[in-house]
């Protein structure tokens, strides 16, 4: 496929549709057949809401799949792997986590055993909402519902460290935004014991060196401990309340509790869990001082200084108060941001020391977090913000190909070809903005 995918949106639709079947592999869609050939849990997230305008009957299967590797107590691990192939196919592959010897983790499915940001019951109701057949869409539904809400369950019971309502990542991975300038200083802070923890040879497109070290340390802390919720709690060095992961908690929550409705269950426990988590973001991770969202470090009760695209997860929030709301967008258009990207939106704020713009999650655009904060400016009438976000989007691709993320002064295409979220949200993108032309 060509990089410059020139044409009218039914070229880009096509274009789109192809990079998926191309990556389906007959159970699950990969995010790049290449570089990562197994199924990551947020991008099957992604990957469901374009499947949905294009093959329905795989957007299904893509999270009746990903819920195969849920665990017993409602862990949704941020990898399941594919058991057909080799076992260093990908690093760090299963061998490292051993999920395996795990009483809650499912037989004859390895995966992980930490968790990405919880998106999944937005988009179960998001294919509800594009569904032509309504009936076999509230069966799905019903199938899916017990396992949307243990992953919630179990976020809540063993992911709330401090009693707060928020949730609290214990890897960079868990953030979705794996190497992110904002956890820089808690992983500064880790004492690496003296032996290497990662392989010398790690793809050049992810993080390398002493940090890959401090990855896989993590890991082995985890795996050693059981994973286990106490040690998590009282022991674990890396313990990060994000606001991107749980404004997806939050909005998923909402989300359950309308599938609550559809399918005839109780929907009050998701609504209250919802609300607590609003307050809680509010009183634990807005800074009123810069105006902004910011990521708080457990460990030391401090919120962390880096400001990155993860700020903006809290529109997810529809009843955010309309002064943060204004706050937000006001940061968002300004030179730390949109402002002074030609492709917005960068992921780190361009003024930050940290900022690289070729750097993985430490500054280039990706199309994920760009539908994240058109998804909830849409939800708050941002109407200047969604159609600055629809058509950047729409452009780097155009100009670049599916690629996996791209320059956000120049629109160059990075990392992996054919990315597979980047052609589903630009399906889900193209038919919101025809169901919207329709209405």
């Amino acid at each position: 496929m060509s990089a410059r995918l020139t044409g009218d949106e039914t070229a880009l639709w096509q274009a789109a549709a192809r990079v998926l079947d191309a990556n389906w592999t007959g159970a699950a869609t990969v995010p790049s057949p290449g570089l990562y050939p197994h199924q990551w849990s947020w991008d099957a997230a992604f990957v469901s809401m374009g499947l949905a305008r294009h093959r329905r009957d795989r957007a299904e299967r893509e999270l009746l799949s990903l819920f195969g590797g849920q665990w017993a107590d409602g862990l949704l691990p941020h990898i399941v792997f594919n058991g057909t192939l080799a076992r260093d196919a990908y690093f760090p592959g299963p061998d490292l986590w051993h999920s395996e010897r795990q009483g809650a983790a499912p037989n004859g499915v390895r995966t992980s055993g930490i968790v990405h940001p919880p998106l999944h019951a937005l988009a179960a109701l998001r294919l509800h909402e594009t569904a032509a057949d309504i009936e076999r869409s509230r069966a799905f539904l019903r199938r899916l519902y017990p396992a949307l809400a243990a992953q919630l369950g179990y976020l809540a019971t063993c992911r709330d460290l401090d009693g707060s309502g928020l949730v609290a990542i214990c890897h960079p991975w868990e953030s979705g935004l794996d190497n992110s300038p904002a956890w820089d200083r808690p992983l500064g802070a880790l004492r690496l014991p003296p032996t290497a923890y990662a392989p010398r040879r790690v793809p050049r497109a992810l993080p390398t060196g002493e940090d890959y070290d401090r990855y896989v340390w993590l890991v082995t802390l985890l795996r050693d401990a059981g994973y286990a919720p106490s040690y998590l709690r009282d022991e674990h060095p890396f313990a990060v309340q994000d606001p991107l992961v749980n404004a997806t908690y939050l909005a998923s929550a909402h989300a359950l509790a309308e599938i609550a409705e559809i399918v005839g269950a109780d929907p009050v426990p998701h609504r209250e869990r919802a609300h607590r988590v609003h307050y809680a973001l509010l009183e634990r991770l807005w800074d009123g001082e810069t105006g902004c969202f910011r990521a708080r470090d457990l460990r030391d009760d401090r919120l962390l200084p880096v400001v990155t695209l993860a700020s903006f997860g809290p529109l997810l929030d529809p009843e955010l108060p309309a002064p943060i709301v204004r706050n937000l967008v006001d940061l968002l258009l300004s030179a730390r941001f949109a402002g002074a990207a030609g492709y917005p939106v960068p992921t780190c704020d361009i003024q930050a020391p940290a900022f690289d713009r070729g750097g993985y999650w430490r500054g280039p655009t990706w199309v994920n977090t760009n539908w994240l904060i058109w998804f909830g400016s849409v939800a708050h009438d941002l109407t200047v913000v969604a159609d600055l976000l629809y058509g950047s989007t729409l452009r780097l691709v155009r100009q670049s190909g599916f690629r996996e993320y791209f320059d956000p002064f120049d629109g160059t295409g990075r990392g992996s070809h054919d990315y597979s979220w980047s052609a589903a949200l630009v399906l889900d993108l193209l038919g919101a903005r025809r169901g919207s032309r329709a209405a």
